[in-house]
């Protein structure tokens, strides 16, 4: 298995970004690199960045799963401009009316209310991210469905790169047969630098003011947390390729997810 450490793809204009391929699957293959890549928020790359982004990595779609808010906060982004790229903006928050920065930060980084006290351990995130496939199922099955038509590299992102993003990368390494172990890994790789993803995200309209309130610690992704994902989705659905099917895919649509992430 390659060193996770050396998946990270360092840019000027951001510090979550990593390649999935050649993390280990269960038949003894891996994942191919250059097919699915996750990260934090794009808004900022330099022209350098985009460069390297559509002709070195090969990226040709990105998969977007801030909100509408996010969106209009932060703006459209370098590579909007790009033709060769196509951007897909699936949400995996439940659609509502116009929110304020405030609101909109709270429900990305699940913040609490003011009079709440509940701890950010394993369970709360995992019950956090479970929300997504149960609220935006559609959003995290057409996320999915990009990652298997893409032509070339799929990025998938949010504002940190550790959330949202964590549960759909999680679900595609699931779907090619890469164990646990290793999913739970690349999760958590992302603790690694979460002091600098906060310091970028902190800059931001749509997440500055609520993230200058918070401890570092609450927002610090854990093994645990995956594990805890993993579990719930194989009790319920005997793993993602399962949710899958649940949601309208059919056996050879999963095999096709599968097979874009696995096959030369």
């Amino acid at each position: 298995m390659e060193d996770v450490t050396e998946r990270w793809i360092d840019l000027d204009g951001l510090v979550n970004m990593r390649d999935l391929g050649g993390l280990p699957t269960r038949d003894g293959g891996a994942v191919v690199p250059r097919r699915l890549i996750r990260s934090d928020n794009l808004q900022d790359l330099t022209d350098a960045d985009v460069r390297r982004v559509v002709e070195e990595l090969g990226v040709t779609d990105i998969i977007d799963l801030r909100s509408e808010t996010e969106l209009h906060l932060e703006g459209a982004g370098p590579l909007r401009r790009v033709d060769a790229v196509t951007h897909h903006h699936h949400s995996l928050f439940p659609a509502r009316p116009p929110e304020s920065a405030d609101e909109i930060a709270a429900r990305a980084l699940a913040l609490p209310a003011r009079e709440a006290q509940e701890a950010r351990d394993a369970t709360f995130w995992a019950r956090h991210y479970l929300g997504y496939l149960d609220q935006r199922p559609d959003s995290m099955s057409a996320a999915l469905r990009v990652v298997a038509g893409a032509r070339g590299a799929a990025v998938v992102h949010c504002a940190a790169g550790k959330d949202r993003t964590g549960t759909v990368v999680a679900m595609a390494l699931d779907v090619a047969g890469v164990p646990r172990e290793a999913i739970v890994a690349d999760y958590a790789l992302s603790a690694e630098r979460i002091e600098a993803i906060i310091a970028r995200i902190a800059g931001t309209d749509s997440h500055g003011p609520w993230l200058a309130k918070q401890a570092i610690a609450d927002q610090t992704p854990r093994a645990e947390t995956m594990e805890a994902i993993l579990d719930a989705v194989t009790d319920g659905w005997g793993g993602a390729a399962g949710w899958l099917r649940d949601q309208g895919w059919s056996a050879d649509e999963v095999e096709g997810l599968r097979a874009r992430l696995t096959r030369p």
